[in-house]
């Protein structure tokens, strides 16, 4: 059989992983929270063309206290693009895409071993939690981070390996940008660089490099002069740094993200790697016990990755899932390793060998190890929805999205929302951008209001008090929305009458003869 040649099949294997990272990203709304706090960030940076300080209803964002890396980028592909859910996930979906590249690069250039870089790859795109929103889908830190984190750490490994100081300087380089992109939380990799330092006796040598310190100004000026900036900029913004970086999250539960130590551990086999985890131990025994040398040490390194950046987190007091995500560039790694095994042993058979013309068996092995699991994930991106408990509490986002495409006109329309409820987080979004296509769209108190208001709401207990307290005409219906005109409002004397009314007791009808 005439090899495939190798150009074509890492071609093949990148058009694979690019269709789950950026098919159909701007299909669903905006997630509320962090994605949408980042858009708005975003949105009002773009609009100001302040870059450093990052702002949430045009005041300094002191609850989102990350450095902007994330947000400089969605601002980037704001203004090559245009505003919309596509320039707010772009940046995680390349990161993503890059993380995949620089596996498949490690598996196909250092270690000669073109099946366990092309399965880490799909591995990792199969993986449920990383193709995930607040993972490669949304505008979070986490893609990006997880970028960075797996750069840094490879280009360490490999500077230990080849003991060229050009890694070393990437290392440094993506650990600043790592630190740049979510604070503290690109430094969680560093137990695993000392630990691997310690156990191939590079410690003397590295601290005796004038490079490692060259490095560690490299990583330091950029953070630093950042950290000074904003706080010359925005006061208080390092205390507040402190307070939610330093403290906050890692000391202390924060929005009830509380959880038991196994915690990352029960996602890993019930949702995060659900399709894999089997796969993991016997990869780790495989790869301990190879013959070949750079599979044992890229094992090892990744065991020490691995273990070290799970207790770390699982240490922390506040515990939530996507934390996890760094760990999977590894994760998949190692049952790669398995996989190849497996593949290099079918294609070693004798008998196959001896009586088939062609040994397709270890084709055919990957072939049906990975499909179903691709196959999975392409259908989950390709069909993009919101789950039954989501779609009544995006509906307002979506009949906003029908407005910027010009199939509404909300000129002169107000929102209303109740405060205690987080919703409006993921309309401010689509507001800013009705505004920058010079549509007037506002919120409103729903206490408030005046004959003549146009006003939209889904919410059950707004509508609720619209209903005993004004007289409106229903303009138009989105599912659970509702677009109305108020017409007046109706004196308190009437809303008492039929308060009154609705509370009289009804007399039973007597029972009717058997």
């Amino acid at each position: 059989m005439k090899p495939i040649n190798k150009k074509i099949l890492y071609l093949f294997t990148i058009i694979l992983i690019a269709i789950p990272i950026f098919e159909d990203l701007n299909v669903q709304a905006i997630r509320v929270w962090d994605e949408s706090r980042n858009a708005v960030n975003a949105v009002e940076m773009y609009e100001s063309g302040n870059l450093l300080v990052t702002t949430y209803g045009k005041s300094p964002d002191m609850w989102n206290t990350k450095p902007p890396l994330l947000i400089w980028l969605q601002v980037f592909f704001m203004k090559l693009i245009g505003i919309g859910e596509l320039a707010i996930r772009l940046p995680s979906a390349i990161a993503a895409f890059l993380t995949c590249i620089a596996l498949l690069i490690l598996g196909v250039k250092y270690l000669k071993n073109d099946v366990v870089g092309i399965v880490t790859v799909i591995v990792l795109v199969t993986t449920d939690r990383y193709i995930n929103v607040h993972g490669t889908r949304t505008g979070d830190f986490d893609a990006l981070l997880t970028l960075f984190t797996t750069v840094s750490a490879i280009s360490f490994f490999l500077f230990i390996e080849k003991q060229q100081v050009r890694f070393l300087y990437f290392f440094f380089i993506a650990l600043s940008l790592g630190v740049l992109t979510k604070s503290t939380a690109a430094l969680m990799i560093l137990p695993a660089i000392v630990i691997y330092t310690i156990w191939q006796k590079q410690v003397m040598s590295i601290l005796k490099s004038k490079h490692f310190y060259m490095g560690i100004c490299l990583f330091l000026i950029p953070v630093i002069s950042f950290y000074l900036l904003r706080e010359h900029n925005n006061p208080g913004y390092i205390k507040a740094v402190q307070e939610n970086e330093f403290g906050g999250r890692y000391l202390s539960v924060i929005e009830n993200h509380k959880a038991d130590f196994w915690f990352y551990y029960t996602n890993l086999l019930d949702f995060d790697m659900k399709t894999w985890y089997l796969f993991i131990p016997c990869g780790l025994l495989i790869g301990i016990y190879s013959k070949d040398e750079k599979i044992r040490k890229i094992t090892f390194f990744s065991i020490v990755f691995i273990v070290t950046y799970f207790l770390v987190i699982s240490i922390a007091a506040t515990k939530i899932t996507w934390y996890a995500i760094p760990m999977f560039p590894f994760l998949s790694i190692v049952v790669a390793i398995f996989i190849d095994f497996i593949y290099k042993t079918l294609k070693n058979v004798a008998y196959l060998n001896q009586t088939l013309k062609y040994n397709i068996a270890p084709i055919l092995f990957l072939f049906l190890i990975t499909i179903t699991p691709y196959q999975n994930m392409v259908t989950k991106t390709y069909y993009s929805h919101e789950e039954l408990h989501d779609i009544e509490y995006y509906e307002p986002s979506y009949f906003l999205k029908d407005a910027i495409k010009k199939k509404k006109d909300l000129n002169n329309y107000s929102l209303l929302y109740d405060d205690a409820d987080s919703r409006h987080f993921s309309l401010h979004f689509y507001v800013k951008i009705l505004e920058n296509q010079k549509m007037k769209i506002s919120y409103a108190n729903y206490k408030t209001l005046v004959p003549g208001n146009k006003v939209i709401t889904n919410q059950q207990s707004i509508k609720d008090y619209l209903a005993v307290n004004y007289s409106y005409t229903v303009i138009d219906k989105y599912n659970s929305v509702q677009v109305l005109e108020i017409m007046e409002k109706r004196p308190s004397t009437q809303i008492e009458q039929e308060l009154a009314f609705s509370k009289t007791p009804i007399k039973s009808q007597p029972d009717r003869p058997n």
